[in-house]
């Protein structure tokens, strides 16, 4: 009982440690210190670790990583899309 309380805890903060990172990326669009390579292989390594992950029991580990999944997929599709903007040349107004 102690453990799940420990794991749910230390999920419910994890993910609310992430969440002024999505919050700044979504209201600045500024990804410049982002890399491609960083985010694909955190989704990719997210994809593989599932594998492990189904051979545990329901727990809050799912929930955390179910986070970890779709958190890193939206700020590479939020880097995806952010870069293009950040490349094009801004216009001052006179």
């Amino acid at each position: 009982m102690l453990a799940l309380l420990a794991g749910s805890l230390a999920s419910a903060i994890f993910i609310g440690s992430a969440f002024p990172m999505l919050w700044k990326a979504l209201r600045t669009r500024d990804m410049r210190s982002y890399s491609l390579s960083s985010l694909g292989l955190s989704v990719v390594g997210n994809a593989v670790q599932w594998r492990y992950m189904v051979s545990l029991p329901l727990g809050p580990i799912y929930v955390l990583h179910a986070f970890y999944t779709i958190c890193t997929g939206v700020m590479l599709v939020l880097y995806l899309r952010y870069r293009q903007m950040s490349r094009r040349p801004s216009r001052q107004k006179t």
